[in-house]
């Protein structure tokens, strides 16, 4: 049996972490020659403006931020993949970990490559981690990766340590 990897998702929020976690699946791409699929998820923006009416989701504020997590998510793009690598950028409302969930089973994704916060103690209680939900129900196998990743250093990383 032989493994094929033809597509990669990588979800993208911004951090360090997952911008590192984009760095490596570029070279991960790069050796299967996979096309990579990355994915923000825009949470919707509850107020609540007065509690006696409860909250409201605001539409225009949403679109707005789809607007400019596109942009963002284009230049991280641009800057990070080879232009020889197949990139789409996937910009979503909801639930993160249920959105990637539901498109890597859209997009028949081969692989998922997500990093980890590293969240522990009570902030992990109360709210989990969009990786571990991930984990436990894609349709597809998942490379989880925590700072540092072992054996993989980045060359301006490599600049640093030796102090040029």
């Amino acid at each position: 049996m032989s493994i094929t990897i033809k597509k990669i998702l990588v979800p993208i929020d911004f951090s360090d972490y997952s911008k590192s976690a984009l760095k490596y699946a570029v070279n991960f791409a790069k050796v299967f020659n996979a096309e990579m699929y990355l994915i923000y998820v825009v949470e919707p923006v509850i107020y609540p403006p007065d509690f006696s009416m409860g909250q409201i989701a605001v539409p225009s504020v949403t679109v707005e931020m789809d607007v400019r997590a596109k942009e963002e998510l284009t230049k991280l793009a641009e800057q990070e993949i080879p232009a020889d690598l197949k990139k789409y950028i996937i910009i979503k409302t909801g639930k993160p970990f249920v959105e990637i969930i539901e498109t890597a089973a859209q997009e028949d994704i081969d692989l998922i490559i997500i990093a980890t916060h590293g969240h522990s103690g009570v902030e992990h209680i109360l709210f989990g981690s969009t990786a571990e939900k991930v984990v436990r129900k894609a349709p597809c196998p998942v490379l989880t990766l925590r700072e540092p990743i072992k054996g993989f250093q980045f060359k301006d990383e490599i600049k640093k340590e030796k102090g040029s």
